[in-house]
């Protein structure tokens, strides 16, 4: 089996190597985002005419950061949650190219994407990742650290940064727009 470890941060290089169906295992830093906080990310993003936010005022800037489709389940003694497995990507598709043009760089989620997310991932040379669903509790074994970073009154839907270790990934999407399901 064809396996590469990559990590944080990722580079446009190693974003260029990677085809569509490779499995990766993955360790670095994540930004969780669902669906409540995409959408006031991309308020905010809105509102504000640029990404990163004003002067002054603290938006989440995904300029170069990886996220993870994911709800948390509450943190444990150990600070980690419980459980944290993907929850599907294609809920994400109507706010991923604007994520996408803010300099999203990679996205972690399960099943396919839609076109228009596609043909973006290839014209912003990202990649989207995908692993299976069903297996919260073992990925959430992955993560070494979690912490609030935004939206904190969103409850599991927050922004959480995660350090994850060894993280079981498939290119889902490549940088060439090229899917693991065109594989098949």
């Amino acid at each position: 089996m064809n396996l590469k470890k990559i990590h944080t941060p990722l580079d446009k290089e190693t974003i260029l190597h990677l085809k569509a169906g490779e499995h990766v295992l993955f360790s670095g830093d994540v930004y969780t985002l669902r669906d409540a906080a995409h959408k006031r990310l991309v308020e905010l993003y809105n509102r504000h005419h640029l990404v990163g936010g004003k002067e002054g005022e603290k938006i989440l800037d995904i300029s170069g950061q990886i996220v993870y489709y994911t709800g948390l389940t509450p943190l444990l003694s150990n600070g980690c949650p419980g459980s944290a497995g993907p929850t599907t990507s294609i809920r994400m598709d109507k706010y991923t190219p604007q994520l996408l043009d803010a300099g999203m760089a990679a996205m972690i989620g399960k099943g396919p994407r839609g076109l228009d997310v596609t043909r973006s991932i290839r014209d912003h040379q990202s990649v989207y990742f995908v692993t299976v669903g069903g297996a919260g509790a073992f990925f959430a074994q992955k993560i070494k650290k979690a912490e609030i970073v935004a939206f904190e009154d969103l409850g599991c839907e927050a922004v959480f940064r995660l350090s994850v270790e060894d993280f079981p990934l498939w290119v889902g999407v490549d940088s060439r727009g090229k899917t693991m399901w065109d594989t098949i």
